[in-house]
């Protein structure tokens, strides 16, 4: 019996798996694509999609979790004992190989976050019993793939492939037209999740202090997440004039801009100034590679796992920089604390990063050195290179 090809993933509702599910689907034409959650926001042919529950990304995510074995049992039901099921994001993960024990079929888990940062014990004791029982764990950095060892998963099992893009796609994606206001003004891009992980109310933070000295500057930030309320509320407290995406009406008389979710955010990071990530762990950080797409200079977080791989290639990827370091590609900065409480004053972390964007604001040369830079380093993760080692993946398996 021919072997068929499925993905497996928590939902689409937007995010840097969910969007790499997206691309290779393109490549690797999976007969059907999986989702424990009803929710589709990226441009998709209706007819592969189906849905194992009703849930949504409102739906209780302890609730959610402790789902994971019905998942199981009814993904199972969907599939043969010959078929091939790669699965993204951590719970669908879990399922995947919680069926193998049901089915017998092949299974691939894709990990596109450090499974040690933000973790919970649970979770982590999760990833070594479950992860081991698949046939292969991708992982979308050499950093991944570090912590699973470190948690216990066979490293025979792991192979590491950097999640890909369509260079040239975002390249035209990026040429295209944006409100009048953003093209007048100077602004300051963040895009993704609104999640702890993300870290945005340092941003935040960070932009009241920098209105100070450069008060006709915007900061706009693209994701949709469970922080969005805090997010929206910690930025009136600081007295910003406050856009909410489907709830105001978009003008130039707004500091900080909440855009929502964006199929095309390239053409809004192609005009920042800069892009920040103030990210507190990331798996791979899929956008800052869209970013160097882009051509705009990026700030980015030091953390785990991913921004020193793609910005600073040839260093040792398990440093962690302490002070800013201008790096080949771009500029990584000290990890920023995972407390969400609201100080008067900045942290000393914090401070480094305010004190290192005005340095980039006030030097236009420095930050066109880094634009002119980006496109070389992004050419190294474009579709055309990455995919080859899926297909090697999918006949090794197979």
């Amino acid at each position: 019996m021919e072997m068929s090809l499925y993905f497996l993933i928590n939902s689409l509702a937007g995010g840097g798996a969910e969007a790499v599910l997206v691309r290779i689907a393109k490549y690797l034409k999976p007969k059907k694509i999986f989702l424990l959650e009803r929710e589709v926001k990226y441009t998709i042919d209706e007819s592969l999609i189906s849905f194992l529950s009703n849930h949504t990304g409102d739906t209780n995510s302890i609730f959610k979790t402790f789902y994971i074995p019905v998942y199981g049992a009814k993904f199972s039901k969907k599939i043969e004992s010959n078929d091939l099921v790669i699965s993204f994001l951590e719970r669908a993960n879990f399922v995947n190989v919680i069926s193998k024990y049901i089915r017998s079929h092949k299974a691939i888990v894709s990990v596109q976050t450090d499974p040690i940062s933000g973790h919970i014990r649970i979770n982590k004791v999760l990833i070594k019993i479950l992860y081991n029982k698949a046939d292969f764990i991708i992982t979308v950095s050499q950093g991944v793939a570090n912590s699973l060892e470190a948690l216990g998963v066979q490293k025979s099992k792991i192979r590491v492939i950097y999640n890909p893009i369509f260079l040239k796609e975002i390249i035209e994606k990026s040429k295209e037209d944006i409100e009048d206001i953003f093209e007048r003004r100077d602004f300051l891009i963040t895009v993704g999740r609104l999640t702890k992980a993300k870290g945005q109310w340092h941003l935040l933070r960070i932009f009241k202090e920098l209105k100070r000295e450069f008060p006709e500057l915007k900061l706009l930030l693209l994701g949709e997440g469970e922080l969005k309320r805090f997010l929206v509320n910690l930025s009136l407290e600081f007295g910003f004039r406050t856009y909410v995406w489907n709830k105001d009406k978009l003008s130039e008389n707004y500091d900080v801009y909440f855009m929502g979710f964006k199929d095309n955010p390239f053409k809004y990071i192609t005009r920042a100034k800069l892009f920040v990530l103030p990210s507190l762990w990331e798996g791979f950080g899929n956008v800052l590679v869209e970013t160097l797409a882009c051509g705009t200079a990026i700030v980015a977080s030091d953390c785990r796992s991913g921004p020193r791989e793609i910005l600073a290639p040839d260093t040792e990827i398990t440093y962690q920089t302490k002070v800013p370091e201008f790096a080949k590609f771009g500029i990584l900065m000290p990890i920023l604390e995972s407390n969400l409480k609201n100080t008067e004053t900045l942290t000393e972390k914090e401070s480094i990063w305010l004190e290192t964007i005005k340095i980039l604001l006030k030097n236009e040369s420095l930050i066109k050195d880094y634009q002119g830079k980006a496109l070389e380093r992004a050419k190294d993760f474009d579709i055309s290179k990455i995919i080859e080692n899926w297909y090697r993946v999918i006949q090794d398996v197979s």
